[in-house]
């Protein structure tokens, strides 16, 4: 039986010719030819404000744009999340979409004094894919995966997202035609099998 995969490409430009919406489609179409069900949330095209207080995040009402996501979200089993490194850190922008999406009520509950909060996104697996100018090994090693790890740690393991996965693609600014393409085939094998 299949699962259901949401895509969050995080991509913040949405010209089809960036190598990250290649790979958000090689995963799509390895996963719907094994019979998994994809739905695609494209942050670029999501139309949301900058959250800037807490009461804002915790109070306020989530946009349309958002509670569309929401709903993809809480319909997977599987998240998938590609985005480029930027200044050794997810885009602005797709920090910004989790920012909006992963709100209290949604993502977790609020803990009450003396109890843990509810993690309300449980069942749920991910596998992040990350392309970099640099070379993924170097990232890993001297830079410990900071940022990535900060990301499966303080957000999806926060609210219950478990196991969390990752890829790295590193040079992807230096890499050949048959680098990419190997790539892509690694991206529709992952989709096949929903990791």
């Amino acid at each position: 039986m299949g699962k259901r995969i949401a895509i969050i490409q995080g991509h913040p430009d949405a010209d089809p010719a960036r190598y990250g919406h290649a790979l958000a489609s090689a995963y799509g179409r390895g996963a719907e030819e094994a019979g998994h069900e994809v739905k695609v949330v494209h942050v670029a095209a999501l139309d949301f404000p900058l959250l800037r207080s807490a009461h804002d995040w915790q109070e306020g009402a989530a946009p349309e744009s958002i509670r569309q996501a929401q709903a993809q979200i809480a319909w997977a089993e599987h998240l998938v999340i590609l985005f480029p490194l930027w200044l050794g850190d997810m885009p602005a922008l797709l920090k910004g979409f989790l920012e909006q999406v992963l709100r209290p009520g949604f993502a977790f509950t609020k803990a009450l004094p003396g109890r843990p909060w509810r993690k309300l996104l449980k069942g749920k697996s991910a596998r992040l894919v990350v392309t970099m100018g640099m070379p993924a090994f170097f990232y890993r090693v001297f830079y410990r995966s900071h940022s990535v790890k900060s990301l499966q740690r303080n957000i999806l393991a926060f609210c219950g997202v478990d196991p969390v996965r990752v890829t790295l693609i590193g040079m992807i600014e230096a890499a050949k035609e048959e680098a990419r393409g190997v790539w892509l085939a690694r991206m529709s094998a992952l989709g096949r099998e929903a990791r």
